[in-house]
């Protein structure tokens, strides 16, 4: 790698020297007149060293809050000065509303003899006076303007709310409405301007200021809810008794003005406190009291109902006596809020004006200095988010996609020349990008050496697994039990899932697998391989597949795939179903679809399993743990193949997309012969492999007539292994087990041989009748040079009847028996292998 100190310098090891290649060597004399060559400290000391520069920081920072604290001060101050016109309006309000209370009970009493005219007459000045009060807010809240949105918001609810008073007051007369609703109109307009009253807030630190504020809300809230109690009473007076609900309402009412009563004391100054308990011991609140007391139950007797004017004046005192309370409590507020705004105006002035002499000149300095700064963290920021996002990346690609020797890395000197600290902190990233480059070095060779050791140990286990089902296959000719020869079936079986492990240790490396083909191969065919290396291939149902054909190269990765994925469906789904595959064209291509009825996944795990397929992740311990979706991912990503994992109705749904590209069309009739069948019941029939159930009726023997013919019992074919399905018939390798994937390749065809003549050669016949066999007539009829030449073994006769007594019964088991089977298309149909 380049870019990079001389690392033959000095008497240290390799190992010290990439250790310590590190430092930075100053690659210019530092000047003491260049800015950008000045220590972090320098600079720093050249920031401090003017006395004023710090405290005119100091100073803005402070000036900025003191603004900021004056203007949120100015705006609480113009807010809370409105409380008196807002407190105003709310007194003409209540006024109103319990008259109209009292009125509109006296017009329902009378009914028809109201005199609506002195209702008029009571009601009018209370609603100028209302109209007034309104007015005055009007005019005082216009310098409110650019206030705060949340008091605008408030103000012009407030505003709203009284308007609906306005189009209500003519219903009151000839009360069209009920009493709820007009005064209903009324509540919400009283609670609206409280709402505006309690808007004010000096911010967070101003304790003091927002308990002030808080002091005459809550007495404002208990002057409303004594109005409200007025209300209900006179209203209740001037009916002449109390309505059904009345006295749920005045309960509830008069423990809400306690609550709000409590909570003015607990915010009230002592003096507050003082004046309004002296408020509540004047004779005039006294004696609203005791007469509101006449109407509280006591004893289970019902309340009584007080005179209508002697309550209105009573109250109409206690009210006023509040009134006072209240305005006393407001302008306190308001001075406090004008006293605070004042002082902070005054500071603030103070303090800026007093900054402003020598900010200039520290402006001027912390420019060049920030500038500086600037410009160096801007060019490091730019190197190192290129060395993170473009270099780094791209040679961990290169290191990838290398398959020889290493090659050296150039790394690109630092963008900063400066020689303060920022300079060297680029050197440092150039540093660590060397560092980060040389790890990924030696991390690409150590993948590589552990790929390659993978690949030996599978090609080694490859050759031993080979040798192991040519045996298999010499010991499953030889064997005559049925039971021993099932067992060597289940071994054979067994030997050809360890050699997908072995190709599966060879995608885990990536290096493709051993195993070749050189013609056409129809899909049914290689999915009908692919069930023939699991373990449960009983399992699995084949739906007839269409006339399609896969070149020869990718025979032996979709194999591998499809068995992946039938291995998967079968081990978790339970045993008593089965796994359905389908395949069909699809635009473009062809498409495959794989179904159990197993446990499924959960969307999240099924999203993971999708994103893993999806895109292929680095071989880790976790692609050991999951071994399956690791390469099926890899090997659909080889070959530009897509699959997807769907849930199904029970279980789940595996959904290959094969590109047109592996397609090819069908190759022409007798081009290629066709696959043999070599399957469970042929092989339990006898070692030379003939079937159970002879396809042709039995010769004549002499001294009995032929049996009449019986109709065989098809035989229960199960795939052993996927050559069996996909070698030529002509291969001799393809039945001795070394099959397709071989290093020795296919093998020539033999020479076909003739078939013996259809009827047997007689000597005429004897005296009874029956034909005269002659000796060797029919190996005469063979030529010398097609007889096969091998070595003739003369069977015991002990033997030959043992393995016809077991033979006999292993076809009588295997009629009794309830197997699962693999049905094949019928006769002159196209099966798996697309032959006909």
């Amino acid at each position: 790698m380049g870019a990079g100190p001389d690392p033959a310098r000095g008497g240290l090891s390799n190992h010290a020297r990439r250790r310590f290649d590190v430092r930075v060597v100053p690659h210019r004399r530092r000047s003491p007149l260049r800015l950008q060559d000045w220590r972090m400290g320098t600079k720093l000391t050249a920031v401090l060293v003017i006395p004023t520069a710090a405290f005119l920081v100091l100073a803005g920072v402070q000036t900025q809050g003191l603004v900021g604290q004056t203007t949120a001060l100015s705006q609480f101050a113009r807010q809370v000065g409105i409380g008196p016109e807002i407190a105003a309006a709310v007194h003409q309000l209540q006024q109103e509303r319990d008259r109209t209370a009292g009125e509109l009970a006296e017009l329902r009493r009378a009914g028809g003899r109201a005199d609506r005219d002195a209702a008029i007459t009571a009601l009018r000045p209370l609603q100028l006076a209302s109209d007034q009060a309104v007015q005055e807010l009007r005019r005082a809240a216009e310098p409110l303007a650019d206030t705060s949105a949340a008091w605008r918001v408030a103000y012009s609810e407030a505003l709203e709310a009284y308007d609906q008073i306005i189009y209500i007051r003519p219903t009151v007369p000839p009360a069209v409405l009920s009493s709820d609703t007009i005064l209903g109109n009324y509540h919400r307009t009283v609670d609206a301007l409280l709402t505006l009253l309690a808007q004010p807030s000096a911010g967070e630190g101003q304790r003091a200021l927002n308990d002030a504020v808080l002091r005459y809300v809550h007495l404002a809230r208990v002057k409303e809810l004594s109005s409200r109690v007025r209300a209900e009473l006179y209203a209740a007076a001037r009916a002449g008794r109390y309505g059904v609900e009345d006295h749920v309402e005045l309960t509830d009412l008069r423990a809400q003005q306690l609550t709000a009563l409590g909570a003015f004391r607990a915010a009230a100054t002592a003096e507050q406190i003082r004046r309004y308990e002296s408020t509540a011991a004047d004779p005039a609140f006294v004696g609203a009291v005791e007469l509101e007391e006449q109407s509280l139950p006591s004893g289970g007797a019902e309340p009584a109902v007080l005179p209508a004017p002697q309550w209105w004046a009573a109250s109409e005192q206690r009210q006023e006596l509040l009134r006072q309370l209240e305005q006393a409590v407001v302008t306190a507020a308001v001075a406090r809020a004008d006293a605070a705004s004042t002082g902070q105006l005054r500071a603030t002035l103070a303090l800026a004006g007093g900054a402003v002499a020598v900010l200039l000149v520290a402006v001027l300095i912390s420019v060049l200095i920030g500038r500086s700064i600037a410009r160096s963290l801007k060019l490091l920021r730019g190197q190192a988010l290129r060395i993170a996002q473009i270099e780094l990346p791209d040679a961990l690609d290169q290191l990838r996609q290398v398959s020889g020797g290493v090659s050296d890395i150039e790394v690109p000197p630092a963008v900063i020349r400066s020689l303060d600290e920022i300079g060297e902190l680029a050197e440092a990233f150039v540093a660590v990008h060397r560092s980060a480059v040389g790890v990924a070095v030696e991390q690409a060779t150590m993948r590589r050496n552990v790929n390659a050791m993978f690949v030996n140990l599978a090609r080694r286990s490859q050759v031993l697994v080979e040798r192991q089902l040519e045996l298999l296959d010499e010991l499953e000719r030889e064997e005559n039990d049925p039971e021993q020869l099932e067992n060597l079936f289940k071994l054979d079986h067994l030997a050809a899932r360890m050699r997908r492990n072995d190709e599966s240790l060879l995608v885990l490396a990536g290096t493709e697998s051993t195993r070749r083909w050189n013609r056409p191969v129809a899909l049914g065919a290689v999915l009908l391989a692919a069930a023939a290396e699991t373990e449960q291939y009983q399992r699995v149902r084949h739906e007839p597949a269409a006339d399609l054909h896969v070149v020869g190269h990718v025979v032996g990765d979709l194999v591998h795939l499809f068995a992946e994925l039938l291995e998967n469906a079968t081990a978790f789904s339970r045993p008593d179903t089965v796994v359905t595959v389908t395949a069909r064209p699809h635009t473009p291509g062809a498409l495959v679809e794989i179904s159990d009825a197993g446990l499924g996944m959960s969307p999240a795990a099924l999203t993971e399993a999708n994103e893993v397929l999806a895109t292929p992740p680095a071989a880790d311990v976790a692609a050991s743990e999951r071994m399956g979706l690791f390469v099926v991912s890899h090997l659909a990503a080889r070959h530009a193949v897509r699959v997807r994992l769907h849930p199904g109705q029970e279980g789940l749904v595996a959904r290959v997309v094969i590109p047109d590209a592996l397609l090819t069309p069908a190759p022409p009739a007798g081009l290629y012969s066709p696959p043999p069948r070599r399957m469970l019941t042929a092989a339990l029939a006898g070692p030379a492999g003939t079937p159970a159930s002879a396809d042709t009726a039995e010769l004549p023997v002499a001294g009995r007539r032929p049996d009449p013919p019986v109709a065989p019992r098809p035989p229960r074919p199960v795939p052993v292994r996927a050559e069996d399905v996909l070698a030529p018939a002509a291969c001799p390798e393809a039945r001795a087990g070394g099959g397709w994937w071989t290093r020795k390749g296919p093998a020539p065809a033999a020479k076909p041989v003739p078939a013996p003549p259809a009827a047997p050669i007689t000597g005429g016949t004897n005296a009874r009748g029956l034909p005269v066999r002659v000796p060797m007539a029919q190996l005469a009829a063979m030529t010398g040079s097609t007889r096969p030449q091998q070595r003739r073994h003369d069977p015991d006769p002990e033997a030959v009847g043992g393995m016809l007594s077991r033979l006999y019964s292993g076809v009588r088991r295997a009629e009794a028996e309830e197997t699962t089977e693999i049905v094949l298309p019928p006769g002159g149909g196209r099966s798996e292998g697309g032959q006909q």
